[in-house]
């Protein structure tokens, strides 16, 4: 089944129209556009109903996190060990496709056909990690605080018509630390065998790296985590100006981010945010609402992708 977001940002009839060409000349095919929110969920489910083989995406972040939850079902429900589950593979197209790049998919759509065409017939597939919230799978990555404040300023200016590109991304963060450095919010994070830090401003949590990007420029908050390991968490107790650009630098630089004000950990079975008062939450790029108290967890080897072998990433330099 290949699914279709025709709203996406970066698809066009004609994108669109070559790809399904390419993969219905080598693959059954049954190809569905989505109408509505949701739409790649229920769509997704159907074709484990169906028993696909395969759930191709051609949308952005958000098409492909509705797909993953409709094939494998809310987190708290155990999946039946004997029913075989499509693979997911992604088409690009969506403004960032964070979770294609990281996997190590092309760019260019037709190019990532081709790419995924090439996997299929070999039998390309691997399995990978992913975290859940709120009895939600997510893909990459989930935030509280400043991060979800970012995604929640840009939604609205997609709301209003205006094109979600890398500069307005980086303008829109600029000013939402400028705008929110004197907010008092905070929130309490409970990680294993770790007293609770206390008066946490923004904080991430990581289901691989890099998931962020400026344009095409990797930018590492956990430099370790990965689809085969657990969690990472990013936990920063000041939004000040001052004290956030010398972490800033390092992050661009590839350097190992730490700074007296952060706790970093690449590898966790679990986290906890805890908020007096409701604080902005995203996941995966999409606005989930303000919460009181987020529980993060994580399962090994939950999807199985279509996908390359990675390759050995450069470890960040710690100077």
């Amino acid at each position: 089944m290949l699914i279709v977001n025709p709203f996406a940002t970066a698809t066009t009839p004609a994108g669109r129209d070559a790809l399904a060409h390419t993969l219905s000349s080598r693959f059954a095919l049954d190809v569905e556009h989505t109408t509505h929110r949701g739409h790649a969920h229920e769509l997704a489910a159907r074709a484990v109903d169906e028993g696909f083989d395969v759930v191709l995406v051609h949308g952005g972040d958000g098409s492909v996190n509705e797909a993953v939850n409709g094939i494998l079902g809310p987190p708290s429900t155990m999946p039946d060990p004997d029913r075989r589950l499509p693979a997911l593979g992604v088409i690009p197209g969506g403004s960032a496709n964070v979770f294609a790049r990281t996997l190590g998919i092309e760019p260019d759509p037709l190019a990532a056909t081709a790419q995924l065409s090439g996997l299929l017939e070999a039998g390309g597939c691997r399995r990978i990690g992913l975290g859940h919230t709120r009895d939600r799978w997510f893909l990459f990555n989930t935030g509280m605080g400043m991060d979800a404040v970012v995604v929640h300023a840009m939604e609205d200016k997609r709301h209003a018509g205006k094109a979600a590109t890398p500069m307005r991304y980086l303008w829109t963060t600029v000013a939402s630390f400028l705008r929110n450095a004197m907010d008092r919010s905070s929130f309490t994070v409970e990680l294993p065998g770790l007293d609770p830090i206390d008066g946490v401003r923004f904080a991430f949590v990581s289901n691989t790296s890099p998931w962020t990007y400026l344009g095409d420029f990797e930018i590492r908050t956990n430099p370790t985590t990965g689809f085969d390991t657990r969690l990472g968490v990013f936990a920063a107790t000041s939004t000040g100006v001052a004290r956030n650009i010398p972490l800033a630098a390092r992050l661009l630089s590839h350097r190992t981010p730490k700074a007296r004000h952060l706790h970093r950990d690449d590898d966790v079975a679990w986290v906890r945010f805890r908020a007096e008062e409701p604080i902005d939450v995203q996941m995966d790029g999409d606005y989930i609402g303000a919460h009181h108290a987020v529980d993060f967890g994580y399962r090994a080897d939950a999807l199985a992708v279509v996908a390359p072998t990675p390759t050995p990433s450069s470890t960040p330099s710690t100077a």
